[in-house]
């Protein structure tokens, strides 16, 4: 059975209990977890609260900012992301979600550098935890200080050069699926796909994220769902909703729509 997951980001006011409680009263077998809320919460009191729900870890966000754009010193962020890694096979999660940094006012070719750098060390302690990366690309309308990886090519490129066998990707529809040549590239992202998260919004993304509920805005979700089952993937899926407009939406409607929402689309493949 696919498991499917709600991230904390989408409830960011409720406690973990308060996620938990209500993921799983509505069919949801899956948590992505915001490593903030797990700091909170305790690592030991969230491994004992999902094991009584029997819900998943599809991922937990995020490590990264190895081209220093948050103020850290990459050897700080790669400390901080084997910490991760730690937590991850504690939580016997899916992936650890991996964010590259901006540009940060360098050239190209040395962020990539850096990055990939960055990555081949983690990478290295994940495959002995036996904990896989997935490097989510940002749509650069909302993410310039968060990575510099905006599109499926670049991400490809950037696992094909570090070459772990335990580094793959996020797909992020709200990030990626607008842009019309998504399908074509999709046969080929699959085998290093690792999570694919849902999200809608109702224009390409321009300066803060802003995500609509599901189905409500213009990215195909159902087309992307249908591609994606037409070639195999058979991974978890998560919903992230964020955003000016859906904040002032109750978490309870907001969690009921999207349950639907998945009923009605994954019934009309199903038929």
């Amino acid at each position: 059975m696919t498991t499917l997951a709600i991230n904390q980001l989408s409830t960011l006011r409720w406690s973990f209990q308060e996620d938990v409680a209500a993921y799983a009263a509505r069919g949801f077998n899956g948590i992505g977890i915001w490593r903030p809320k797990l700091e909170d919460f305790g690592l030991d009191r969230t491994i004992e609260l999902l094991a009584e729900a029997s819900m998943s870890v599809t991922s937990l966000s995020w490590v990264g900012g190895f081209t220093g754009s948050d103020g850290r010193a990459v050897d700080d962020a790669v400390i901080d992301a084997i910490a991760a890694v730690r937590d991850a096979a504690n939580l016997r999660a899916d992936t650890l979600v991996v964010l590259a940094g901006g540009r940060n006012n360098h050239i190209r070719n040395h962020v990539k550098r850096t990055f990939c750098d960055a990555l081949q060390e983690i990478a290295a302690v994940a495959e002995d935890f036996g904990v896989r990366l997935s490097i989510e690309p940002i749509h650069p309308g909302c993410g310039d200080e968060w990575s510099f990886v905006n599109d499926l090519q670049s991400t490809l490129d950037i696992i094909e050069r570090v070459g772990s066998p335990n580094l793959g990707l996020v797909l992020d529809t709200y990030h990626v699926g607008m842009d019309e040549e998504v399908m074509g590239w999709l046969p080929d992202v699959i085998p290093h796909l690792h999570l694919v998260q849902f999200g809608d919004g109702r224009h390409s993304p321009i300066g803060e994220m802003n995500r609509c509920l599901l189905g409500e805005g213009s990215v195909p979700l159902h087309t992307i769902f249908e591609t994606l089952a037409k070639h195999g993937y058979d991974g978890p899926m998560e919903i992230e909703l964020i955003g000016e407009d859906v904040e002032a939406i109750p978490y309870d409607d907001m969690l009921d729509h999207t349950r639907n929402f998945f009923d009605r689309m994954t019934g009309s493949v199903k038929s």
